[in-house]
């Protein structure tokens, strides 16, 4: 088994909407099947008992080594706690060579998997086949599944986020993960929003400086009159040990600007405590500021959990601690703690191991206990005076027993601080009774709280933290999100995608798009190439300003990495027609290819629409496959397809008396075709359609007739509205078109237009055209019976990039389609795109038609034009 290739799908895809890897995978002939490998199937089993049976998922062709890799892929990254359950196996027409896809939920624990899973199914094979000695070792499967839980671990969303982005999910809200830690944006354009963990976009900097700074922190909070402890800043140990005399012992010690309780020490009792404690916080500190002496608050240790101007969630925290059973050690014990699979190293779990180090060795000493200690049976022993999760403390929900007074001190001190999410830490006697009735107060308040004491406390009700966050960052309803107009099909799908643009953009609106072409915000070119894959739209949706997105999809984009968004508003499909690109990623046929353009159609929005060209059969099928409604559009007012839906009550769009007409029900709008300068007075077919698949789609977006009208008007098909789509021009009174198109569906549609141009007496057609080496030999040839049954003159250069093909390879299957041509008389090959051009205008005489089909667009038409210019 041979792995060819592997792809990354991030987005919804065509086998489904997860994130998945996809596998290129070459079975050997002779053992492909592994009925042909006598113990195979249960000698996997043995070594990962995880995979399911082969036969059990309805497959009802024969069991292969491919099918092995999903099942031992899945099944490892399940054992190592994903939560996932897809996977497929897909045969390609090439015999033996299987597309193998399985679901991940973090790509670099994904393609570990798949190393794995490599590796024990080569395993099993070499056992069975001789290869291998029965006493071979095998894979140590624990250790892979530890290091795949290790890796999903570091890279998966923690807690405190995972929960923001869940909430997030379940309104609707679409997110994307901006680096490989925390940070996320929520929502799309200019309506998205950003957290880091639990910190939002709209907390100021001067908030979480203040929060940093607790001797600051407890100034204001006191100004606010909200009960804190007295304490002061202190540089050395003497200055600790007269604060600590002069407020009174007991004390707590820690570091002016720390977080998640380290250096913090309470209940200092003695000098040496107080020492030890003033190192820790040193330490702790990492010489950024002085240390903090507080008066210690006698009592449990509580963390209430403010959002915005609400208590959400409150909970005692207890400190680290065992129970003696007069058996084990204390350290024994600990280790027996430590033990639990919810204690983990850091934040992803619910509890953190307890340390073991010098704090809680000192504080065994206190109660004069050492490590190797056997505490009598039901003793409690503290390992640490603080109750941090993060130091190994637990934590009990006390939300409902928080007293109205209590919870408005809190709310209080997240205010004066300025922050929307907010850990206030609370130490007083009873959680149900105001601060100022017992000896308690606020001793700190923290910016980015941790959640998962909240989430999945150690002990009562979690709360759904990740939903009041949302909440307080989201009007009710509002899924962030904005238009997002897909655009797909074989031909016309950029000057599709530029006509929608400038409509939304005449309307007033900030537009990013997407095309062949490169990525344009509010009409400046941020990006160029071409940009019509998800990586871009990703970009476009990011863009802070952008108040709607049209995105041009091609099927390369698709198929490499999966759509660049969950769903759209509008999903257009102007044609499938004979296909493009067949040949290629095993995509041979026009109905392979309509399965691939399909994919926006099924992930349109449930209150969206998809926007079909009801005149080709093989994008009318799509309607069904559509979550929202369909619009329809046709030149044939009574198209059956438009007919029917129309009948139904259905929005669809046509061309009648040489108008454009929307028809829903009673409703019509009309608009006449001979004031669309695209169309260039009704004459050009192809941009018709072009046309309507626009209206329909701001239609389906709802725009005002009048402001689709004006957009119409006012989008020229000229080299800066729509550059190489039929752009034409007049060089010494002969016409000049140029064109990318570049498949033989494209050529007939030119060849049409150049029919419903009006011509001269003794007018003689010549077209410079070229081919992409990457097209079927048959693409090619017929790319030049079509133009050499219309043009006169045929003059074939090759592409600057011949992907893949010999030198004069392309220029040859181009001169063997010309063979028996019907018109064409004159054929050359020239050498250079350029030189083709100027030889091509110097055969021109007035009233002559010349067709040039540009290969490096942006460049060809800037030489057209210095040569127009020139006269």
């Amino acid at each position: 088994m041979e792995l060819k290739q592997t792809r990354a799908l991030r987005g919804p895809n065509l086998w489904s909407r997860y994130t998945a890897l996809e596998m290129e995978v070459q079975c050997s002939p002779a053992e492909c099947e592994i009925d042909r490998l006598h113990g195979f199937e249960d000698r996997l089993r043995a070594l990962c008992p995880g995979v399911a049976d082969l036969r059990a998922s309805g497959y009802h062709g024969p069991i292969t080594l491919a099918h092995v890799l999903e099942a031992a892929m899945l099944a490892l990254q399940v054992k190592a706690g994903c939560p996932l359950s897809f996977s497929v196996v897909n045969a390609t027409p090439v015999p033996h060579l299987y597309q193998v896809v399985v679901e991940y939920s973090e790509e670099e624990v994904g393609r570990l998997a798949l190393k794995f899973a490599m590796q024990l199914s080569q395993y099993a094979h070499d056992l069975v086949r001789g290869a291998l000695p029965a006493d071979a070792p095998a894979p140590d499967v624990a250790a892979m599944l530890g290091e795949l839980r290790e890796l999903d671990e570091d890279l998966r969303l923690g807690p405190s986020t995972g929960s923001i982005v869940n909430a997030a999910v379940a309104r609707g809200i679409p997110f994307r993960r901006l680096t490989s830690g925390s940070l996320v944006q929520l929502g799309w354009g200019h309506r998205q929003r950003r957290i880091q963990a639990a910190e939002v976009d709209s907390t100021s900097a001067v908030a979480e400086t203040i929060a940093q700074d607790k001797n600051l922190t407890k100034h204001l909070l006191h100004a606010a009159g909200v009960p804190v402890p007295a304490g002061a800043p202190v540089k050395t140990t003497d200055e600790a040990w007269e604060l600590a005399l002069r407020i009174g012992l007991p004390v707590v010690c820690k570091p002016q600007n720390g977080s998640q309780g380290k250096g913090v020490t309470v209940n200092i009792q003695t000098r040496e405590q107080l020492d030890q404690a003033f190192e820790a916080a040193t330490v702790a500190a990492r010489g950024k500021g002085p240390v903090l002496v507080e008066k210690f608050f006698p009592g449990s240790d509580y963390r209430l959990l403010v959002v915005g101007n609400r208590l959400v969630a409150a909970a005692r925290r207890d400190p680290p601690q065992v129970v003696g059973d007069g058996r084990q050690s204390v350290r024994s014990l600990v280790d027996q703690v430590n033990a639990d699979p919810r204690r983990g190293d850091g934040h992803a779990t619910a509890l953190t191991k307890i340390r073991f180090d010098d704090i809680a060795i000192a504080c065994l000493s206190g109660q004069n206990l050492t490590p190797d200690s056997v505490p009598e049976v039901g003793r409690r022993v503290v390992l640490r005076n603080n109750a941090n999760l993060s130091t190994g403390g637990a934590a009990t929900d006390v939300t409902d027993d928080v007293h109205p007074e209590v919870a408005s001190r809190a709310i209080d001190a997240a205010a004066m601080v300025g922050l929307h999410v907010c850990g206030v830490d609370v130490v007083c006697e009873s959680i149900t009774r105001p601060l100022e009735e017992q000896n308690g107060g606020i001793v700190e308040v923290n910016a980015a709280p941790g959640l998962r004491m909240h989430l999945n406390p150690s002990y009562g009700k979690g709360r759904n933290i990740g939903e009041a966050v949302i909440q307080q960052m989201f009007e009710p309803g509002d899924d962030a999100r904005i238009p997002v107009v897909a655009v797909t099909g074989v031909n016309g799908k950029t000057t599709t995608t530029r006509l929608i643009a400038h409509i939304l953009a005449h309307k007033g609106l900030c537009v990013g798009m997407t095309n062949t072409d490169g990525v344009y915000v509010g009409g400046r070119q941020t990006d160029s190439g071409d940009c019509s894959g998800p990586k871009s739209a990703r970009n476009v949706l990011s863009h802070p300003h952008v108040q709607a997105a049209v995105l041009e999809t091609a099927r390369g984009g698709m198929l490499r990495e999966g759509l660049g968004f969950d769903k759209c508003s509008v999903a257009v499909v102007t044609n499938i027609g004979e296909g493009d690109h067949l040949g290629m990623n095993h995509i041979h046929t026009p109905p392979d290819v309509a399965r691939v353009k399909q994919m926006i159609v099924q992930n349109v929005a449930a209150n969206g629409y998809a926007v079909l060209n009801a005149s080709d059969p093989l994008v009318a099928a799509m309607a069904p496959h559509c979550p929202g409604k369909v619009v329809f559009f046709a030149q044939n007012p009574f198209h059956p397809v438009l007919v029917t839906h129309r009948a139904r009550g259905h929005r669809v769009v046509f061309v009648e008396q040489g108008d454009i007409v929307v028809a829903e029900g009673a409703q019509l709008h009309r608009m006449a075709l001979a004031d669309v300068p695209l169309t260039q007075g009704g004459l050009l077919g192809f941009q018709i359609e072009n046309t309507l698949a626009a209206v329909g789609a701001c239609q389906a977006l709802d725009l005002p007739w009048d402001e689709v009208v004006a957009g119409l008007r006012s989008f020229n098909n000229d080299v800066e509205g729509a550059p190489g789509r039929f752009n034409r021009m007049r060089y010494r009174d002969a016409t000049v078109v140029a064109d990318y198109g570049h498949n033989p569906h494209a050529m007939r549609a030119l060849v049409a237009a150049f029919d419903a141009i009006p011509a001269a007496d003794g007018m003689r057609r010549t077209v410079v055209v070229s081919g992409a080496g990457d097209r079927r030999d048959e693409d090619l040839r017929e790319l030049t019976r079509v133009l050499g049954a219309a043009f006169d003159n045929v003059l074939l250069y090759e592409d600057a990039c011949q992907r893949g093909r010999a030198d004069g390879e392309v220029i040859g299957l181009l001169r063997e389609g010309l063979a028996g041509a019907a018109r064409a008389s004159h054929v050359e090959e020239i050498r250079g795109e350029f030189i083709a051009i100027d030889r091509a205008l110097a055969m021109l005489k007035p009233g002559d038609q010349c067709l040039v089909l540009v290969d490096q667009v942006q460049e060809a038409l800037a030489h057209l034009a210095a040569r127009v210019a020139e006269g």
